[in-house]
């Protein structure tokens, strides 16, 4: 397979939705992909990231809620909810420097990805990842992802909300944004769907038993949920 046919293939992603003070004035944390980036250019975009062949065997801390283990397996290769989970963890990292773990010890040697992370103190830790939505991104895009969306509370996270030192380069302006104020940015059309998702959602602190899929493929593009049937047309 050439390294073009690479780039193309779907990949598996997780996208982290952090919502702060959901009760009073929500915000999002959210940041802007660079101009010369293949996917998304300058798009403000939530903290993620395809997921790696590594994450499949890092440990967690916690499990993700029943709910969305189980809502993770349909139309999915089996086991790869862990692997979503440590990726949304490791990117939330890598873009943001926000720790969404447990302090502990790893049980043997630290993955390279993982070093920085784990000399916080820190195990990967997933029982606050609400698995809220999946998108498929469209035939015809530069990079394709098949990604579940996370949504969770900032009260989960450790250290300083605010401190985005030991972030890495790749999301710049990383900033706390209003729920209220976030369309008036330079969003990507899946986020905007998603954030009526997520405004849906703030009074409730549960996670969904159902979860909207926005599936693109050749054929059409389907609004499906996971444990339910295709939502009811509009209009």
């Amino acid at each position: 397979m050439t390294e073009q046919q690479d780039k193309t293939a779907i990949r598996n992603a997780a996208t982290v939705i952090v919502l702060r003070d959901r009760l009073d004035n929500p915000a999002i944390l959210m940041g802007q992909r660079g101009a010369k980036a293949a996917f998304m250019p300058n798009k403000f975009v939530f903290p993620g990231g395809a997921v790696d062949a590594e994450d499949a065997q890092v440990p967690l801390a916690s499990p993700l809620p029943p709910v969305c283990a189980d809502r993770l397996t349909e139309k999915a290769p089996q086991g790869l909810g862990h692997a979503l989970a440590v990726a949304a963890v490791r990117e939330l990292w890598e873009e943001t420097g926000l720790i969404l773990g447990r302090p502990g010890d790893w049980p043997g040697a630290v993955p390279a990805d993982w070093q920085s992370f784990a000399a916080t103190g820190h195990l990967p830790a997933a029982e606050a990842l609400q698995f809220v939505f999946r998108a498929l991104t469209p035939p015809g895009r530069p990079r394709r992802f098949d990604a579940r969306f996370f949504l969770v509370d900032a009260g989960a996270i450790s250290g300083d909300l605010d401190d985005f030192t030991h972030a890495s380069d790749e999301l710049s302006h990383l900033q706390w944004i209003p729920l209220k104020d976030a369309r008036r940015f330079d969003l990507p059309f899946i986020t905007e769907v998603v954030l009526a998702e997520v405004a849906g959602r703030v009074a409730d602190p549960e996670p969904p038993a159902s979860v909207p899929y926005f599936h693109n493929n050749e054929e059409a593009s389907l609004f499906l949920r996971l444990r339910g049937y295709p939502m009811p047309e509009t209009g």
